[in-house]
């Protein structure tokens, strides 16, 4: 029996990279799955790659209108909620005297507004006993050059977490925040071999960290393994935050 066998999990911003092998786990340890995704050839895709067991819903995380679509489809089909992973989010550079409304609103709209409610609409699908968990970043702890929107909008993550264990706590819910390092993605691929380089170098083992690792952590974060851990940030980062 897999470790969440018969339970139903969401995850946003499914289609590919950690989401994507996260969800591709969960089905394998026994759940039944729905992922978002923007794009249509991405989420078909997706559901390809996972399988069975696994719902696409079109859909933005930051559309209030598109979260209820999504919930409406988990409550048709499914009718509960055990496990919501927050994994969609925005990520975008621009330094101090530099930075535009337009590139505060995508990062903070998505973030830290598409989390808060793709959580509070989910709550009357959610389980007493369910896990949430909210894909943070080792951005939030560490200075990077023309990083700051998006590192405040992480660590805002933090603060959500907290407020949200105290006000679940009488339906027995557990909410942690999952905070990946360097992650060899296809979109950190795109930033080309030579800041990836940089990037593997800071890392203590001296290589990234694969989707797959940060599948593991999630795992254990949503099953009755982690089941006296809650309000943690649990940074999976090779110790990169550390040093």
């Amino acid at each position: 029996m897999g470790k969440l066998t018969g339970k139903v999990a969401v995850i946003t911003g499914g289609t590919s990279g950690m989401a994507l092998a996260t969800a591709k786990l969960f089905v394998e340890e026994g759940a039944y799955v729905f992922i978002t995704g923007r794009q249509q050839e991405k989420l078909t895709e997706a559901v390809a790659a996972i399988g069975r067991n696994v719902t696409g819903v079109l859909g933005d995380a930051a559309n209030l209108a598109d979260l209820d679509r999504l919930y409406e489809t988990v409550q048709q089909e499914k009718g509960k909620i055990d496990v919501l992973f927050t994994s969609a989010g925005a990520a975008g550079f621009g330094k101090l005297g530099e930075i535009t409304e337009a590139l505060f609103d995508t990062i903070f709209d998505l973030n830290v507004r598409g989390t808060l409610f793709t959580v509070q609409k989910a709550l009357p699908l959610l389980a007493a006993g369910s896990s949430i968990l909210l894909n943070g970043s080792g951005a939030s702890i560490k200075g990077y050059p023309a990083n700051s929107v998006y590192s405040a909008s992480k660590a805002a993550l933090r603060a959500l977490v907290r407020g949200w264990v105290v006000d679940l706590q009488d339906r027995h819910i557990r909410v942690n925040l999952l905070s990946p390092g360097a992650i060899d993605t296809p979109m950190m691929a795109a930033t080309g071999p030579e800041f990836k380089a940089q990037i593997a170098a800071l890392i203590p083992r001296g290589e990234m960290g694969r989707p797959e690792e940060i599948a593991a952590a999630a795992l254990f974060l949503a099953s009755s393994d982690a089941s006296f851990v809650n309000g943690i940030e649990l940074f999976v980062d090779g110790g990169m935050g550390q040093i």
